[in-house]
This record gives C-alpha cells, structure tokens and sequence, in this order.
C-alpha cells in the first residue's frame, strides 16, 4: 500500500510538472507577443505623429505666405521684420518633412528645382518656395536712395581680385578671390544688389553688413587703397567715382562701396592666404563655403585653419552651433537639432543650401570671364 500511494504520488507529481511546463510555454508565447505588438503600434503612432507635425508645418507655412501677400497687395503697413515669421515656417516646414522621412524613409521623393536633398524636402511644394522668394524680393527692396550698378557681378569680382594682388598674389589665385566673392555675394543676397533685409534691421546692402562692420571695412580700404592704385589703377579710378558718388548716404546703399568695405571687413586679410586654404580645400566651391563661414563664425574658422587640421577641428560651443543652426547648419529635423558637436568637414558638408547659390556665383564668374 505504501509502495502503491508513492507511485500514485509520483504519476501525481509528474502529471503536475508536465501541465506547469505546458501553463509555462504558454506563458512565455504570450509574453512574448505583446512586446511587438507594442513596438508596431509606437512605431505607427510614431509616424502618425511626425505626419500631422508636417500636415501643421505646411499649413502654419501656406497662412503665413498667405498673410503677408495679402498685405502686400492691400498696400497695408508689413509688421517689424516681416520675412521673420516666413522663414520661421519655412524652417518648419524643412524640418519637420526630414522627422517625417526619418521615420517613413519611403516618402523620400523626387529632386527638386533648389537641389535641397529630398529626405528634407517634398518637391510638390515647390510653388510654395517660389512664393516665398517673391514676398523677400518685395519686402527687401533696396530704398529709393540705393545706387545701383549697372555691372554688379562684374564690380564683385573686380574688387575681390584686386585686394588680392595687393596683398602680392598671383593673377591665377587672385582671380579665386574675384569667384569667391561673387559666391559670397550670391551667398548673402542671391546676387541682389543693395537690399534690405525682412529679418534684420542691422544688416543691409549688397553684403549685408552692420554699420559697425561697413565702417571697419571702409577704414581698412583706406590703408589699402595706394597698393591698389599700383596693381588695380582701373579699379581705383572706378572707386573714387563710387566714393564721389555716394558721398551723404550709407555707403551699404552704393553697391560699390557696400561690396568694397564688406570683403575688407571680413575676407580682406584672408585673401592673402588663399594659397593655404586652396591647399587645404581645393574644391572650388568648398572655398566660397569657407569664406561663407568668415562671415558667420569668423573665430573658429580662423581657429580651424591655423590648426593645421581644418576639417577635422571640432565646434563644441552651443553659441556657435546656435550661429550655425541660424543659417540653415544642422537646423532641420529632430536629429540635426540634437547635435551638440560637428568637426568642420560635417559643418561644410551640411551647408547643402548653400551649394546652388556657390554653383552659380561660379557660373557667373565663367561668363565674365569669357567662358
């Protein structure tokens, strides 16, 4: 009887084992479910989320293109900074497609006109961008009192080329700096000459410089300005004219003197160094992205290159990547926001909107040149 009830004890507990290893494996299939089922669900609502977060952007962007165009054929009074708001929008509108691709990679469409990567950019709205252009052309206007030029890229990169063989270089380098400062000025105003500015009150005219930094520039000009009588007499000449000319005004509204005591400010003393920098970037276009950075983060640009490694020198400071983020660097999108560092070899390679205006101040400089 003992011998009995312990083998019934035993078939008992061997029956109960198989039935917990059973409860068991089901346990363990139906944990293992809801954690995908989870992770699929977050990931829709991920992409949900970041679609209306684009839908809003477009919208909020479509109104405000709508309201200023309103105003400006009611003929009614534009509000302080009147691109502010525009390109606000618009930055929203970049960054928020570029969060909305990260997460649905298979709406990354077609090029486009601007050559903006498609991952930030749907090519469907490019009348929307037009516009945008069309209000800033209206809303930056050069004054009544501007003095245009009849040659604009042709004085741009007279300028440039003659501050550069004063400062003893070649034709062959100096004529770099001629094409680089057509880069900067298309970089700075698309290739307008004397206009205002619909997000700043500061800067203005064909360089969009300050008072502070057109004075310095015009100071630095006048130190200069016998070595460029002997190696530039014509450009002289056609300078003494400007200066007679615009005698009693902001000499950043005479495009001459405005693109003059800009490259004199910023880009004057570096022009005597362009054999350096071309050795360290001889792409023709990474060279006017450079000069671009002198007038946007000029101390650690300078920094770069007097490292001896310039693309590998790294920007840490959150002022700079805040410059940075202010002209379209690591300013769309969740993960280029989120960026805290960048080497100079990534800040060059993120001025992507850039590369179109660069592309065409090198056309341009072809075209003067003859081909």
């Amino acid at each position: 009887m003992m011998i009995a009830n312990s083998r019934a004890r035993g078939a008992s507990q061997l029956g109960a084992l198989a039935l917990a290893a059973v409860v068991t494996a089901i346990a363990v299939s139906l944990a293992s479910a809801p954690p995908a089922l989870a992770q699929a669900d977050a990931i829709a609502q991920e992409q949900a989320e970041a679609q209306a977060a684009y839908d809003q952007a477009l919208a909020d962007f479509k109104k405000a293109l709508a309201e200023r165009r309103a105003q400006i054929d009611g003929k009614k009074k534009l509000p302080n900074l009147p691109g502010q708001a525009l390109y606000l929008t618009r930055v929203k509108v970049i960054g928020t497609y570029k969060d909305l691709t990260d997460v649905k990679p298979e709406l990354i469409g077609r090029p486009n006109k601007f050559k903006v990567p498609p991952a930030y950019f749907d090519a469907d709205i490019e009348p929307l961008i037009e516009e945008y252009a069309a209000l800033f052309k209206v809303m930056q206007a050069p004054p009544s009192f501007a003095q245009a030029s009849a040659t604009p890229f042709e004085d741009v990169a007279a300028i440039g080329t003659a501050i550069a063989r004063a400062h003893g270089l070649d034709d062959k380098t100096a004529e770099a700096a001629g094409r680089i400062s057509l880069g900067i000025f298309y970089a700075e105003t698309n290739g307008n000459q004397n206009i205002g500015n619909g997000r700043s009150n500061t800067y203005k005219g064909s360089l969009q410089t300050g008072p502070a930094e057109d004075r310095k520039g015009r100071a630095r000009w006048a130190g200069l300005k016998p070595k460029i009588a002997q190696v530039a007499p014509d450009v002289a000449k056609r300078d003494a004219q400007e200066e007679a000319r615009a005698r009693g005004i902001d000499q950043r509204y005479n495009h001459w003197t405005a693109v003059r005591n800009g490259l004199m400010n910023a880009h004057g003393d570096l022009f005597a160094q362009l054999p350096e920098i071309m050795q360290v970037l001889p792409d023709e276009v990474d060279q006017m992205k450079f000069f671009q950075l002198i007038q946007i983060i000029p101390s650690p640009t300078r920094a770069a290159l007097a490292s001896g490694n310039f693309e590998k020198y790294r920007v840490t400071d959150p002022k700079i990547m805040g410059y940075l983020r202010n002209n379209a660097m690591f300013a769309f999108g969740k993960a280029d926001r989120a960026r805290k560092s960048a080497n100079f070899r990534e800040i060059l390679d993120s001025m992507w909107l850039f590369e179109s205006k660069f592309e065409k101040a090198r056309d341009k400089y072809h075209e003067i040149k003859g081909g």
